[in-house]
């Protein structure tokens, strides 16, 4: 018999900053909610618009908050599995502080606008490089783990951990592949069509082996031991593990209905999205049904009643993702609220609940004692559930209400709601609703942070000590042929790699190499210095979060936007500017349909040009210098990605930009508007009097 002593020391570190983060990123969504329901919650302060909070708040919540709470789940279980203390203290420390750094400096970084544009993929280059290196850490230990086991067979929630590991370096490297202009400035390597596709690629993926299979991973091991009962079906967990991980990485295209994406894309991820609802619910049955005999303690015990209600809402949200995959449904649902609402579905009811469960299973044994008080956590429970259900049924209702108040014509033929802010100013009740659900929510995490802080006061932290067998513990050979996998870790990771990469090369490979999939259009340019200047400024400020540049081809789209738009349309941009919210209108065709003025009117004070908008202002771009120090560099690196520039733009790049900033700077100077042609808002409006006047009314891809 062997003594081993857990490293629990590492799962306390991941526990706290998982609490304070979520906290954090919490209170930054409230605020934003606060944001959508009454703009002077913005409070004029550039640093904190909602364009520029939004990417802080979730990127806190996914990577911050739910980042840390995995890796203290997974380094806790994976001891307990493997029966061995993890592989490295050094590595498990360089994997705690590293990540923490990430998040720092990370949550930094929004605030004072340095950001990719793409959503859950806005770190900037050097923190892509230190995610890939800390993940690589965690992986390192996670598997040096699993090849210093004392226990042969690899129990289910280690699958899922695999499946997680091998599945994100994946998305995060390919997604991430980008050319640096500065330390805090880089261009996608992919643009339009094809970034629109790797992007949604890992934005499916990212909530499907991020946010899903490793708290799947969690569920296995944690609900079972609050429940005191063995998983309900050993055949239906291996049936749920291999078709989640081969059927989810298709998936993605979905998010991209009605857009530039070939349409053949679009069914692809369409047809699995639906398939998905299979392994999803049948992990969901698994889930409850070992629950079987543990009714009376789901009753008393709020460890049960938080996982119970995760992984009901995991059942809800895995229904509700493939209802809104349908084509049919996303003409309606998407670029409303409803997205929004279903996404915090699955953010706030699966993995936020489960978090909580596992947080109040974890403490009193960490800290060998009693919880401080069941009837909080209670009080927790029902504050998060009534928060949750405020929360979805507001968006739920606002988006519905969006989508149809959008498609609605009069009986002589006309937009009913022809004025986009008539749709926002109907949807400011339910945002207030969506802000108290999260207060609720928010309040039932103090309630928690509370507990947990009462309960290791009157504890006594101490790593666990345990005694195991020196040989192997599982000498039985197998007569499974699943059993056989769970015995070679890196098989099962091989396996799962293959099983991934087969929907990814499938729906890219064609999208890459078949140039028929993105026809060109002639007259479509790259942009000019200062238009490019422009955009780099828009992404900065985060409109893309509230405005797409995407005309799907409906009626209503049309009428209201202008020509549907083509592939071709957007083969120089690096990022894509798609979107995938609509709380202002879609900007694809604003280019010369208001003047210089309005914009700077617009800009400074939109409720000036807009009355009952929540646009925060942006005053503050007719103040701040515009910086064009790296647009040389900026030219060059578009030209290596493959822009037509021609030598004389690159090296007399600054010229031109000067030149067209005094051209908008006289037009305004006839208006009374004086002094504005060194400002940032002088390139953003050459960026948005450029949008979609490459092409007129009915030019053919």
């Amino acid at each position: 018999m062997n003594k081993i002593r857990y490293d629990d020391t590492i799962v306390k570190m991941f526990l706290i900053a998982s609490l304070f983060w979520g906290a954090a990123g919490m209170l930054a969504g409230l605020t934003l909610a606060l944001q959508l329901a009454d703009w002077h919650f913005n409070f004029g302060l550039k640093y904190i618009t909602f364009g520029r909070l939004r990417p802080l708040h979730t990127n806190a919540v996914i990577f911050a908050f739910a980042g840390n709470a995995i890796f203290c789940g997974v380094y806790y279980s994976t001891q307990r599995l493997c029966k061995a203390r993890l592989f490295s203290d050094l590595l498990s420390r360089i994997h705690f502080w590293g990540w923490q750094l990430i998040i720092a400096l990370g949550g930094t970084s929004f605030l004072f606008g340095i950001t990719a544009g793409k959503e859950y993929a806005e770190l900037e280059w050097p923190l892509d490089i230190m995610v890939a290196l800390i993940w690589l850490v965690f992986a390192f230990n996670f598997f040096g783990t699993l090849f210093k086991r004392r226990e042969k067979h690899l129990y289910v929630a280690l699958w899922f951990y695999m499946g997680t590991i091998v599945t994100i370096t994946i998305l995060h490297v390919v997604n991430s592949l980008e050319i640096p202009v500065s330390l805090t400035k880089s261009y996608p390597i992919y643009a339009g069509v094809q970034d629109a596709l790797v992007q949604w690629w890992y934005g499916h993926n990212a909530v499907g082996f991020f946010l899903t299979t490793p708290f799947l991973g969690m569920m296995y091991y944690f609900l079972p031991k609050a429940a005191g009962r063995p998983v309900y079906s050993y055949r239906l967990s291996i049936m749920h593990f291999w078709a989640l991980v081969f059927l989810y990485i298709w998936a993605g295209p979905h998010h991209l209905h009605y857009t530039a994406l070939p349409d053949w894309a679009q069914s692809l991820g369409m047809v699995f999205s639906v398939m998905l609802l299979a392994p999803s619910w049948g992990g969901m049955i698994n889930g409850l049904l070992t629950l079987r005999g543990a009714w009376d303690k789901l009753r008393t015990d709020p460890v049960l009643k938080f996982f119970a209600a995760a992984v009901t809402f995991y059942g809800m949200s895995t229904f509700e993702g493939p209802l809104m995959a349908i084509k049919s449904v996303n003409a309606l649902s998407h670029y409303t609220d409803w997205t929004v609402g279903h996404v915090h579905n699955g953010a706030l009811g699966w993995v936020g609940l489960l978090i909580f469960g596992m947080v109040y299973w974890l403490v009193p044994r960490l800290w060998r004692t009693e919880l401080y008080s069941k009837s909080l956590a209670n009080a927790h429970f029902w504050l998060a559930l009534i928060g949750i259900l405020f929360y979805i049924v507001s968006l739920w209702a606002a988006g519905i209400t969006q989508g149809l108040m959008w498609k609605q014509f009069t009986p002589d033929g006309l937009l009913a709601y022809p004025n986009f802010v008539e749709t926002v100013t109907k949807l400011i009740p339910f945002y207030w609703g969506r802000a108290l659900g999260g207060s609720l929510f928010l309040t039932g995490m103090i309630l928690l942070i509370i507990n947990v802080i009462k309960t290791a006061r009157a504890g006594s932290f101490a790593d666990e000590e345990v005694v195991v067998p020196e040989a192997t513990v599982n000498l039985h050979p197998p007569t499974h042929w699943h059993a056989v996998l769970e015995r070679k870790p890196m098989v099962l990771a091989l396996l799962t790699l293959l099983v991934i990469l087969i929907g990814g090369t499938a729906e890219m490979v064609p999208t890459f190499l078949i140039k028929s999939n993105i026809p060109t259009i002639a007259s479509v340019k790259p942009y000019t210095p200062l238009e490019l200047t422009g955009r780099d400024i828009y992404i900065r400020e985060g409109c893309y979060l509230c405005h797409s540049q995407m005309i799907r081809p409906f009626r209503d789209e049309v009428e209201r936007y202008g020509e549907y738009s083509k592939p071709g349309e957007f083969v120089y941009d690096h990022p894509f500017q798609w979107g995938s919210k609509r709380t202002g209108p879609d900007l694809q065709r604003i280019g010369g349909k208001y003047s210089n003025l309005w914009h700077i009117r617009h800009l400074d004070d939109p409720r000036v040009t807009s009355p009952g908008s929540v646009m925060p202002r942006f005053h503050f771009l007719l103040e701040d210098k515009l910086d064009l120090s790296t647009l040389t560099r900026k030219i060059h690196v578009m030209r290596t990605l493959g822009v037509p520039y021609t030598d004389d733009e690159e090296h007399n790049a600054l010229g031109l930009a000067e030149a067209q900033a005094q051209s908008i700077s006289q037009n305004l100077e006839q208006d009374g508007v004086m002094g504005m042609a060194d400002k940032d808002v002088i390139a953003l409006i050459a960026y948005l009097q450029r949008m979609g006047t490459d092409i007129k009314k009915g030019v053919s891809q």
